[in-house]
């Protein structure tokens, strides 16, 4: 499988040269007629060999890593991959469109459904147009008014998080941010139809919680999800960002991690190497994960769906004897 990255990062170096090796190998093979099959398997034999080692024992920063790769899947990615008939909707009727938070109508399955996700950018000019996947208020609001037209048609919400957090600019905080996530965390708390939220990539302190509450937490193997990110932790603990990995190891921030916390429901698996290298297959992952929670939620009563909710955060950091 050829593939080519914009970004390579360090622990991933030795596979991807040995798969450059492989792709030019084959290209001199069509281009020669020289038959190079055996040399070819051997060598895909050791880059599959080295990938399995390489990526069976990542340790906390090195996930840090991978769920900030510039080639992961994106929002609209999956929703391209995963749903029928989207029709993305614009606005927050308060302010303006936020670029980084993105969300419309699709179908998956047999479901019509609301989608509201985060949106990073890939090169230079998209990342600043979609600041970074840093929502403002007008993000959160957007998304809260996408949550109550699904609530209020009966549609099930589908919430994909992936942001380093909501943009902390003095703009933002004059139209109210902290009001904007807060009020999020209200509303989702009641809506009536199913919410499930996924982690497909960052997931920082309010900026992720914005559009966070829901029935089922699920988490893609090589993602985090924490009250802040590790360079902030390090500054704030040892006065050094470059402290980062030590306190990616203490933070507890990986799906394994708070499974076992009981912060999450469920750990979606990656393609061997991360959701970049395989989106499709990620994303098949993905909607299979979607549809099964929402075929179970859709036959709860609204009463009980809401209580569950509820219930589910407040047993979250509950003190055990």
């Amino acid at each position: 499988m050829k593939k080519t990255f914009r970004e390579i990062l360090p622990f991933e170096k030795p596979v991807v040269e040995l798969q450059k090796k492989i792709s030019e190998m084959e290209e001199y093979a069509r281009e020669t007629g020289v038959d190079l099959t055996d040399d070819i398997r051997q060598l895909s034999k050791k880059a599959e060999s080295l990938r399995k080692d390489i990526y069976s024992k990542l340790s906390p920063w090195q996930r840090v890593q991978l769920a900030r790769h510039s080639d992961r899947p994106f929002t609209l990615d999956y929703i391209e991959l995963m749903t029928e008939d989207f029709i993305e909707l614009h606005g927050d009727r308060c302010f303006a469109d936020d670029p980084a938070m993105v969300g419309g109508i699709g179908k998956i399955g047999d479901h019509r459904i609301i989608i509201v996700g985060h949106q990073k950018g890939r090169d230079v000019k998209e990342k600043l147009h979609r600041n970074f996947g840093m929502s403002n208020p007008e993000g959160y609001r957007k998304a809260l008014r996408l949550m109550k037209l699904g609530a209020k048609f009966n549609m099930p919400i589908l919430c994909l998080i992936d942001t380093p957090g909501a943009y902390p600019g003095l703009g933002a905080e004059e139209r109210g941010q902290a009001e904007a996530i807060a009020r999020n965390l209200l509303e989702m708390s009641r809506l009536s139809v199913p919410i499930v939220v996924v982690v497909i990539g960052e997931g920082a302190s309010g900026g992720a919680l914005g559009i966070g509450v829901g029935d089922v937490i699920l988490m893609m193997e090589n993602c985090w999800y924490s009250v802040i990110s590790p360079e902030g932790c390090a500054a704030i603990l040892w006065k050094d960002n470059a402290k980062a990995e030590t306190a990616a190891s203490a933070m507890k921030l990986t799906a394994p991690d708070l499974l076992k916390l009981g912060v999450i429901d469920s750990i979606l698996p990656e393609p061997l190497g991360g959701a970049h290298w395989n989106p499709e297959e990620t994303a098949e992952t993905l909607k299979t994960a979607v549809l099964k929670e929402f075929e179970r939620l859709s036959h709860k009563p609204v009463d009980q769906l809401i209580e569950e909710r509820i219930k589910k955060y407040e047993a979250m950091g509950a003190w055990k004897e």
